[in-house]
């Protein structure tokens, strides 16, 4: 009797923790709803017109996903990174990163392994993205360098680094010589990632539409980063790195290779996500010269998404989605109120300050449960040896 009240109450301390999450979101709708009715904007409406546009048609729902894809490759790769400890604002040019990699096998290879192409350009993305990452690891764990400062400047570099390989060595050769948007060649057709139809017949869900087999890679990616964190030794070691580096020192883990493998791993993440932007929708890597130019902020949005979903893998699929809902639902309540699609932005900031604070809130609350667990424990122990000796 004694545990199952145990374990009812265990359940009911994990569903609180989700209180203030809901909480922040709700706030963060009340205050979006005010900068509206400040932008002479009906709340309601706009919201509804964000909706409609997200989620209101089945092309509406699979342009959602399409633009959640790379959000969460990188919300996914964010979240390993924090859980050891590391904050990784990289995501941008460890997209770009593995991109470029992705995209020199794609082109090397061409049709020569026929459907190897993929997984074999997929892997050169994951250690171009995870190389690029780990530098930032390396110089924090050897060097203690503020890895916040190196993932921000090596963002730079990678930009740089795209749009000279575009305007050069990788520069389609048919654009040689013309006004132009930096650009790859195209790469061969058995390369591209198939589209991602469910059913058959008149009836299947998302044909025709650009959705494509990376979804299906993030949410495999996403399982698998769950379980390597939270049932592997490996896993484990980063965590307990993440938690206290003094301690984990103490035990024995080798804490400067971890911060190097979480972020090896973080960035790995992302740079598939580049990859798949490659071999999934654009068959081509392409920019304006802006890092959003190729990675449409996924690298910063997955930021968003990791902390939505509680630095969970698992919890970072949902949030992913729901931020390219709102970055599509954008477009859509542009046109139809006049509101700025850069209003979104806006929103996502929002969102990050109440989000993040509830996870303040509730780790907290953990310590103090935590702390009251351990007296529990220490007053049974002493209540046991008083019998004992009495």
């Amino acid at each position: 009797m004694q545990a199952q009240t145990r374990l009812s109450w265990g359940w009911l301390q994990r569903l609180a923790d989700f209180f203030p999450v809901f909480i922040a979101v709700l706030l963060a709708v009340i205050t979006s709803a005010i900068l509206l009715i400040a932008l002479e904007a009906d709340p309601f409406t706009a919201f509804s017109e964000m909706l409609g546009g997200a989620f209101g048609t089945e092309n509406a729902f699979a342009e959602t996903l399409v633009k959640s894809v790379p959000i969460m490759f990188v919300a996914i790769g964010i979240t390993i990174a924090f859980r050891g400890g590391v904050v990784n604002i990289g995501g941008e040019g460890q997209m770009i990163a593995g991109a470029l990699l992705g995209a020199a096998v794609t082109l090397g290879l061409g049709e020569s392994v026929g459907w190897l192409v993929i997984p074999l350009a997929l892997i050169a993305a994951f250690i171009g993205g995870g190389l690029y990452g780990a530098i930032a690891g390396f110089l924090k764990a050897y060097f203690d360098v503020n890895e916040i400062l190196s993932t921000i400047m090596l963002n730079q570099v990678a930009v740089q680094l795209m749009n000279y390989l575009l305007n050069g060595p990788m520069l389609d050769p048919e654009s040689a010589g013309m006004n132009h948007i930096p650009k790859t060649a195209r790469i061969a057709e058995i390369a591209e990632l198939p589209r991602l139809v469910i059913g058959f017949g008149d009836n299947a869900l998302f044909d025709r539409t650009r959705l494509h087999w990376g979804l299906i890679i993030a949410i495999v990616l996403a399982v698998i980063s769950y379980i390597l964190l939270w049932r592997t030794v490996i896993g484990f070691r980063i965590r307990a790195v993440g938690q206290n580096e003094r301690a984990s020192r103490y035990a024995g883990f080798r804490v400067k290779q971890q911060i190097v493998l979480s972020m090896f791993l973080s960035g790995g993440m992302a740079g598939l996500g580049g990859a798949v932007q490659v071999l999934g929708l654009q068959y081509r890597l392409q920019t304006d010269g802006s890092p959003a130019g190729f990675t449409g902020s996924a690298g910063f949005n997955g930021i968003v998404a990791a902390l939505f979903g509680g630095l969970n893998p698992l919890g970072a699929v949902p949030a992913s989605v729901l931020f390219g809902g709102l970055l599509v639902g954008a477009q859509k309540m542009q046109r139809e109120l006049g509101v700025p699609a850069a209003m979104i932005t806006a929103i996502n900031g929002i969102i990050v300050i109440f989000v993040v604070s509830s996870q303040i809130f509730i780790q907290r609350r953990m310590q103090r449960r935590a702390k009251l667990e351990i007296a529990a424990v220490e007053k049974n122990k002493f209540e046991d040896t008083a019998q004992e000796t009495g």
